[in-house]
C-alpha cells in the first residue's frame, strides 16, 4: 500500500515539472518578438519623361480658293477630282476667243501708236535745223516737238492696254496656286463665272504637311516653356510630338510644337498650341481628330517609389525606410509628379535605400522586419500624366 502512494506522488511531481518547464518555455517565446515580412525595393536613380495627351484637330498647312479673274464660259475641267496637283497646273479653261480678240485689237493700236511717233520724230528732226535758221517760227517747232512727246506718251499706254489683255488671256487659263490635294470641281462646264463670283470654283489644302491644333490650360505654359526652351539649348530641331489614333496606337509621324497662343480663353482658361506634323503618306485629313502626346518634364535622374509605398499620416506623406540592421523607420518625404504608378520623390530619399512596398500597415516605429527584395522602383519611365 505504502508503494501504490509513493508510485502515484512520484508520477504527480514529474507532471508538475514537465508543466513548469513548458511554461518557461513558452514565456521564452512570447518574449521574442518574430520579425514581420514585408516587401521591399532599393530606390535608384532614373530617367523620367513625362507627357499629357490632348485632343486636336487637323488643319491643313495651306488651303487656296480657285477663283477665276476674268469673267466667262467655262469650258473645259482640267483636274481629277480629289488627286494631287502641282502649282501652276491648268485646272479651268475659260473661253478664250474673246481675249484674244482683246489681245489683236490693243496690238494693232500699239502699231498705230508707233507709227505716229515714228512720223513726229520725222517732222521734228526735219524742223530743227529750219528754227535754227530762222526759216520757221519757233511755235511751228515748238508744236512738233509736243507731237513727238504726245507720240511717246500714246505708245507707251497702248504698250500697258496690250499687257493687259494678253495677262487676260492667259487668266483664261486658271491654274493651280499651290500644290495640293484638290477637292470636288464646284464649277461645271458651261458655267459662266466672274472675278466678282462668292463661291470658288475649286478648293487645294496642302496637306504633305498638316497643322495639329490643339488646346491646353494656360497654368501649363510655364512647364512647356521650360522644356522647349531646354531642347533649344540642346540643339533640338523643336519639342517632339507624338500624334495618335484613337486607341492609343500613333500613326508614326513626326511632328513638333510650333508656337502656342497668346490668347486665354476667357471660358475654358485654355489657349491654343500648333503642331507641326509631317503626313507623307496622307493618313492626316484636314478635319480628323486626333490625340497629340505633349511633352511635359523630361527628367534625365531622379528618384521614384511606387505609388502603394506612399502612405499619408494627418495628411502628409511618407514612406517606411529598413535600415542596415532591418529596423523599420518612417520618413517623410516630398512628392513630385505622379506617372505610371510610380511618384517622382523631390525631397526625404537617397539612392540605395531599402523601402517598404507591401505590409506597412502592421509596421510601428523601429519595427524588426523580414524584407523580401522586390523589382527596383527606379525603373526607367515614358508615361503619360492625367
Amino acid at each position: 500500500m505504502k508503494l501504490e502512494r509513493w508510485s502515484l506522488g512520484g508520477s504527480l511531481c514529474v507532471l508538475l515539472l514537465e508543466a513548469m518547464l513548458a511554461g518557461c518555455g513558452q514565456a521564452e517565446q512570447l518574449g521574442a518578438s518574430p520579425a514581420i515580412p514585408v516587401a521591399s525595393a532599393t530606390v535608384v536613380h532614373a530617367s523620367l519623361r513625362l507627357t499629357e495627351d490632348l485632343p486636336g484637330r487637323v488643319a491643313a498647312m495651306r488651303i487656296a480658293e480657285i477663283r477665276p479673274q476674268v469673267s466667262g464660259i467655262v469650258m473645259r475641267r482640267l483636274f481629277e477630282q480629289g488627286t494631287e496637283v502641282r502649282a501652276g497646273q491648268p485646272l479651268f479653261q475659260i473661253n478664250p476667243a474673246p481675249f484674244k480678240a482683246d489681245r489683236d485689237t490693243a496690238a494693232a493700236a500699239l502699231q498705230r501708236a508707233e507709227a505716229a511717233l515714228a512720223r513726229a520724230k520725222v517732222q521734228t528732226a526735219r524742223l530743227q535745223p529750219l528754227v535754227e535758221a530762222d526759216a520757221i517760227s519757233r511755235q511751228v517747232y515748238d508744236d512738233a516737238v509736243s507731237q513727238r512727246d504726245q507720240g511717246v506718251a500714246d505708245v507707251a499706254q497702248a504698250s500697258a492696254t496690250l499687257a493687259r489683255r494678253q495677262l487676260d488671256l492667259k487668266f483664261a487659263t486658271v491654274e493651280a496656286p499651290i500644290s495640293g490635294r484638290i477637292d470636288q470641281a464646284l464649277m461645271t462646264e458651261g458655267a459662266l463665272v466672274a472675278s466678282s463670283d462668292s463661291q470658288p470654283m475649286a478648293r487645294i489644302q496642302q496637306i504633305d504637311q498638316v497643322y495639329v491644333d490643339v488646346r491646353q490650360p494656360a497654368a501649363s505654359l510655364e512647364s512647356l516653356r521650360n522644356i522647349l526652351s531646354t531642347q533649344q539649348q540642346g540643339g533640338g530641331g523643336g519639342l517632339p510630338v507624338e500624334v495618335l489614333r484613337d486607341d492609343d496606337t500613333p500613326y508614326g509621324v513626326k511632328g513638333r510644337v510650333l508656337f502656342s497662343g497668346v490668347n486665354v480663353d476667357s471660358g475654358t482658361g485654355d489657349v491654343l498650341l500648333r503642331v507641326l506634323v509631317d503626313n507623307p503618306k496622307r493618313q492626316l485629313l484636314p478635319g480628323m481628330y486626333v490625340r497629340a502626346r505633349i511633352p511635359r518634364a523630361n527628367y534625365a535622374s531622379t528618384l521614384l517609389v511606387p505609388q502603394q509605398a506612399v502612405v499619408r499620416v494627418a495628411g502628409k506623406p511618407q514612406v517606411w525606410v529598413i535600415d542596415a540592421t532591418s529596423h523599420a523607420r518612417p520618413r517623410p518625404v516630398e512628392l513630385g509628379e505622379l506617372s505610371g504608378r510610380h511618384y517622382r520623390i523631390q525631397s526625404g530619399l537617397t539612392s540605395g535605400q531599402k523601402i517598404v512596398v507591401e505590409g506597412m500597415e502592421r509596421l510601428n516605429d523601429g519595427a524588426l522586419v523580414a524584407a523580401n527584395d522586390g523589382k527596383s522602383p527606379g525603373a526607367p519611365l515614358a508615361a503619360p500624366t492625367h
